[in-house]
């Protein structure tokens, strides 16, 4: 199939966001100090656009004949981003957040030319939608950390 690298690709972001939901979580569940409102509001809102985001990943791989990864086993092993250790307090999670951000932006860029490549404007806008929500959260979240 001419498309396996870039369903390959998809699968990798199903991974990275999966992961990223979960971290997410773990950050607006588990975030103290003065800035617990301002955070544990920002984290809920993140891995609510990353829940839609994933979805939208998984179908368009189902649209396209392949098949989304959907074990945590999977998840661990394909994506770019690593589980939040527990350890982490609220700057250092946000600094996660961004660096893991930046890899998945990373990572769409890669699907984006890939997608041209393959002449598939449909998975390119829609992950030229993604890539620019994520850089307007980078570019916040290094605001508030002063950056």
């Amino acid at each position: 199939m001419a498309n396996d690298k870039l369903i390959e690709q998809l699968n990798e972001l199903v991974s990275t966001y999966s992961v990223l939901y979960t971290k997410l979580h773990n950050y607006h569940w588990y975030v103290t100090g003065p800035s617990f409102f301002t955070l544990h509001e920002k984290f809920e809102e993140l891995y609510n656009e990353i829940t839609l985001n994933l979805d939208e990943v998984a179908e368009r791989i189902l649209t396209k004949g392949g098949k989304p990864v959907a074990t945590m086993k999977e998840h661990l092993e394909l994506s770019r981003v690593k589980e939040a250790t527990g350890s982490e307090n609220a700057e250092e999670m946000v600094q996660s957040i961004i660096d893991d951000f930046k890899a998945t932006m990373q990572l769409i860029k890669e699907a984006m030319e890939e997608a041209a490549n393959q002449g598939d404007d449909r998975t390119e806008d829609m992950l030229n939608d993604t890539f620019q929500s994520l850089e307007k959260h980078v570019w916040m979240l290094s605001a508030f950390l002063g950056k």
